[in-house]
């Protein structure tokens, strides 16, 4: 009769470990969001999808982040709207919550060779992870 119980509680254990990695718990922003503030639970990834084109030379990037709270996963991703060369599309950048806190985000649209150049574009929300 233990041996049931034990199973069938490491069989519910292995249920709830399995729903928990299947989910998926990103929050995307896109350029609406700009300005504003985001709450995180600390499983949750945060995605920014922004319009860009990387042909032209510019591109998204994280101008300021505290990396103990938020740090950027992977390289900015692109999808062009289509096949034409030379064509927008959407920019996507990932992140990973850290630890608990506050931080700025502050994305700028740039070609990173001009240090000296304001952005063209920017897009800024304050994150806090709970």
């Amino acid at each position: 009769m233990v041996k049931v119980i034990r199973v069938i509680i490491i069989f519910g254990l292995l249920l709830t470990a399995l729903s928990a990695c299947g989910s998926t718990n990103e929050i995307e922003l896109d350029a609406d969001d700009d300005g504003g503030q985001i709450e995180l639970n600390a499983s949750q990834m945060l995605v920014v999808s922004l319009e860009g084109n990387p042909t032209s030379g510019y591109t998204w990037e994280v101008a300021e982040m505290d990396e103990g709270v938020l740090r950027q996963i992977g390289e900015t991703e692109f999808k062009p709207e289509s096949g034409a060369i030379g064509s927008g599309g959407v920019q996507t950048l990932r992140f990973e919550t850290v630890n608990s806190g506050q931080t700025t985000l502050k994305l700028v649209y740039h070609r990173s060779w001009e240090a000296d150049e304001e952005p063209s574009e920017t897009f800024t929300i304050q994150v806090v992870v709970r």
